[in-house]
C-alpha cells in the first residue's frame, strides 16, 4: 500500500455544509422513485440503462456485488435538489456515476465525463498554494499566459453539446479576466445540465452577474479561504476581503431581486492550507451570503516539477475523469501539469473526441495501470489518485 498522503479527486472536500435545508431521506426516496420509472429509463441508451439499474439496486439496498459504491454526498444532494424535472435528475445521476465510478473502473467512453475549459490562464491573485506563484509560469515570455478566443471556445462547445453534461469554466487562471467571458457564458446557456464557474469574485460586476444568472449556470463557486482580512490577504495575495464580500453580496442581491426563481447553487470554497483557518468561522462569516461553505483538501499544486519522485503507484483517476482545454487550445490531462509537459495535442487541428481517445492519452493511462507512474513527470511527484 502506498505510504503517502493522497489526494482523492472524486471526493476532494475537506468539509462542506449546505446552508439551505437539504433533506437527504426525502431526496433519496425521490431518486429511487425516478430510477424505478420505466418511462424515464426508456429515454437512455443501453449502457446508461445499466447504470440506472445499478443505482436503483444500490439505493434500494439490494446487494449488487458492485465493488464501486456510489454515494449521495452533500454537494450531490444539493445539485439533485436544484433540478425541476425527473428526466434531468436521472440524467444527472447517470453522468455523476460516470464521473465518480468510471475512473475507478478504468473505463472510458467517447468523451470525458467532465471537461474544464480555461477562459484565461491569467490571474490577478497570487495565492500562496497555487502554481500562479511560479514566475517561470506567469512570465509574459513563458508562452503560458493568455485568454481564449471566442471562436475557439465556440468550436469546443459545438462539439461537446449533447455529449458531455459536466462542464467547468475555470482552470489555471481567473476566468473573469477574459474580455469574452460574458459572450462565452451566454453561448453555453441551456446546453449543459451541470455548468460550473470558479472565480475569486474580485472582478464581478453587475453585467457579469446578470449574464451568469440568466445563462443556466448550475453552480457558482467563489474561492475564498478565510473569514478575516489579515488571513485572507496572507493566503490570497493581491486580494481584498472587503471587495470580495461586497461583490458576493451584490451577486446575492441581484439574484434575489431579478432572478428569485433561479436555483443556482452558490458556494464559498477555500483550500485547507493553514492551521489558522477555521471552518466554523468560515460558516459564520460566509453562511448568510451563499448556499454552501466548503474547504477542499490541499493538494501541493505549486512547483510540481521540482519535487522528488514520491513512489506512488496508484493510478491517477483524472486520466479517466476529466480533460482540460487551455486557453490556447492545448489539451492536458491534468492541472498539476500546469506547464503542459503531458500535452495531448491541440483542439485547433483535432477534436475533443479524437484527443480523448488518442494513442498518447492511452499510453499515459496504461503507464498508470501498469504501475509505471513513477516513470512519468510530473505524475511521479503528484499525489492525486
Amino acid at each position: 500500500m502506498d505510504q503517502i498522503k493522497t489526494y482523492q479527486k472524486k471526493d476532494s472536500f475537506h468539509k462542506l455544509e449546505n446552508k439551505k435545508n437539504v433533506e437527504q431521506i426525502i431526496i433519496e426516496k425521490k431518486v429511487i422513485r425516478i430510477l424505478k420509472d420505466k418511462k424515464i429509463k426508456k429515454l437512455f441508451n443501453i449502457e446508461e440503462k445499466k447504470i440506472i439499474d445499478t443505482l436503483e439496486a444500490e439505493f434500494s439496498n439490494i446487494n449488487t456485488k458492485n465493488e464501486f459504491g456510489f454515494k449521495l454526498r452533500a454537494n450531490t444532494l444539493a445539485e439533485i435538489n436544484s433540478y425541476d424535472n425527473d428526466k434531468d435528475i436521472a440524467t444527472y445521476l447517470v453522468h455523476r456515476y460516470k464521473y465518480e465510478i468510471y475512473p475507478l473502473m478504468k473505463k472510458i467512453e467517447k468523451y470525458p465525463p467532465l471537461i474544464q475549459i480555461e477562459p484565461s490562464s491569467i490571474c490577478n491573485f497570487r495565492c500562496v498554494f497555487c502554481f500562479e506563484t511560479d514566475k517561470t509560469f506567469t512570465a509574459k515570455k513563458s508562452g503560458h499566459m493568455g485568454t481564449m478566443k471566442l471562436d475557439l471556445f465556440k468550436k469546443i462547445i459545438d462539439e461537446i453539446e449533447g455529449k458531455i453534461q459536466f462542464v467547468t469554466l475555470a482552470s489555471r487562471g481567473e476566468p473573469l479576466v477574459s474580455q469574452e467571458i460574458n459572450n462565452m457564458i451566454k453561448y453555453t446557456s441551456g446546453k449543459f445540465l451541470n455548468l460550473k464557474i470558479n472565480s475569486n469574485a474580485s472582478l464581478l460586476n453587475e453585467e457579469k452577474i446578470h449574464t451568469i444568472l440568466s445563462s443556466n449556470v448550475k453552480t457558482m463557486v467563489f474561492s475564498a479561504d478565510a473569514a478575516d482580512s489579515e488571513l485572507y490577504k496572507k493566503l490570497r495575495v493581491n486580494g481584498n476581503l472587503e471587495k470580495t464580500v461586497s461583490n458576493i453580496r451584490m451577486f446575492k442581491s441581484i439574484q434575489n431581486k431579478h432572478y428569485p426563481k433561479n436555483k443556482i447553487i452558490t458556494r464559498v470554497s477555500g483550500v485547507k492550507f493553514s492551521k489558522e483557518q477555521n471552518f466554523d468561522n468560515m460558516i459564520k462569516f460566509w453562511g448568510e451570503l451563499v448556499d454552501q461553505v466548503a474547504f477542499v483538501d490541499y493538494n501541493p499544486w505549486e512547483n510540481s516539477y521540482e519535487k522528488d519522485p514520491n513512489g506512488l503507484i496508484t493510478p491517477c483517476s483524472d486520466l479517466w475523469r476529466r480533460m482540460f482545454v487551455w486557453w490556447d487550445g492545448k489539451i492536458n490531462p491534468c492541472d498539476v501539469d500546469y506547464k503542459s509537459k503531458l500535452c495531448m495535442g491541440n483542439i485547433d487541428n483535432s477534436s475533443i473526441h479524437d484527443l480523448w481517445n488518442s494513442k498518447n492519452y492511452n499510453i499515459l493511462r496504461n503507464s498508470h495501470i501498469n504501475k509505471k507512474r513513477q516513470t512519468v513527470s510530473p505524475c511521479n511527484a503528484c499525489t492525486v489518485i
